[in-house]
């Protein structure tokens, strides 16, 4: 009996010790499991926040010198989506309180005379970032084109041989960039807020150029894209991204007036006949597979129209302004009747006085 008694309790642990581990192993399971955890109760990122979400205050000291380092080394070398067009050359964009500089009317003509560095919607890469005194300095696309330096232009020749020089060409002038300005000075803030005060002109939530341009456009653009339906009044950047490259394009004139056709589709299947004056959509035709034919020239979409310049008005005369009119000529502020015609200049009464001299031809002269 005493012998079964001392078998019972040496195998009592032995029991207990699996149910220890066992315990002992879920414990570690739960601490790792809770410490692996933590990193996913972290705050969103960046792009699953609005960019104007997060403001910036207005009372912010200047920003401080590890934090341009931070920002310098998280915008350099990123890829990003442009939300408006890019000109070449050496002028770029200004951005000051959600304003672009050129803008409207001076944006197109320097899209004209340069050309875009990038269009709404196109990749574009962040090649350089200088951080200076009241404004932040990004450069797109290896940057504009560069003036010459004065130690380019010299060139050195040997007797009887080639001239040696600095005349290279520039490594890359299809680039742009955009100067982003502040009140006094550059604040300080965090990426996230610099990517929310850059959101007018560069996309850094877009996952696809696709995306990209699709918010840039109206909400209405934006539906017919998306189900490849062309509206009256688009431009051929819109058709593009709706019906794709055109398979055949005819070229004609109506009256003083040219334009082009883009044709999709071919028979037995729908065939859209799209028509294009300048860059506007002004016709669609629509021949259906069972003869039914749908044509559609009124406005469907207002796009925004370029910015004109009012006219201003003429400033008055002066009363001693040259002019080049005759002695005796009326002015151009003389009322005149609705015939166009001047009246005659009035002629003196007969017995006005003549004046003293000898008398004209046919005239009484008065004797005693």
């Amino acid at each position: 009996m005493l012998r079964f008694r001392s078998t019972t309790l040496l195998a009592v642990p032995l029991l207990f010790t699996p149910f220890l581990a066992y315990a002992q192993a879920n414990d570690a399971n739960q601490m790792r499991h809770s410490s692996g955890s933590a990193p996913e109760a972290r705050p969103l990122d960046d792009a699953a926040i609005a960019p104007a979400s997060v403001p910036l205050p207005r009372d912010a000291p200047r920003m401080s010198k590890q934090t341009r380092y931070e920002i310098i080394r998280d915008f350099e070398t990123q890829l990003v989506y442009a939300r408006t067009a890019f000109p070449m050359g050496t002028k770029g964009l200004q951005l000051k309180e959600g304003v672009i500089t050129p803008n409207g009317e001076a944006l197109r003509q320097a899209l004209a005379l340069w050309g875009p560095a990038v269009k709404p919607g196109d990749p574009a890469h962040i090649s350089f970032v200088q951080i200076k005194d009241d404004h932040i300095h990004f450069e797109i696309n290896g940057g504009p084109v560069h003036g010459k330096k004065w130690y380019q232009h010299i060139q050195v020749s040997g007797a009887g041989g080639p001239a040696v020089g600095s005349d290279a060409p520039q490594s890359n002038p299809h680039g742009s960039y955009v100067d982003l300005y502040f009140g006094k000075y550059v604040p300080e803030m965090t990426a996230q807020q610099l990517r929310a005060l850059l959101y007018p002109v560069l996309d850094f939530n877009a996952r696809n150029r696709e995306q990209a341009y699709l918010d840039t456009v109206p909400p209405k653009v934006k539906e017919a894209i998306q189900a490849h339906h062309v509206l009256v009044g688009m431009n051929q950047e819109m058709v593009l991204h709706a019906k794709g490259k055109p398979p055949r394009k005819v070229r004609e004139r109506e009256g003083e007036t040219e334009y082009e056709e883009w044709i999709y589709g071919e028979p037995p299947a729908d065939v859209d006949f799209v028509r294009i004056v300048g860059d506007e959509v002004v016709r669609v035709e629509t021949m259906k597979v069972g003869g039914e034919k749908i044509v559609r020239t009124e406005r469907e979409v207002v796009l925004q129209q370029p910015e004109r310049e009012a006219k201003k008005e003429p400033e008055g005369r002066p009363a001693n302004a040259p002019s080049l009119r005759r002695p005796g000529e009326d002015s151009e502020d003389v009322p005149k009747p609705a015939n166009g015609q001047s009246p005659p200049p009035l002629m003196p009464p007969p017995d006005a006085p003549q004046p003293p001299g000898n008398p004209g031809p046919g005239e009484m002269v008065p004797t005693r």
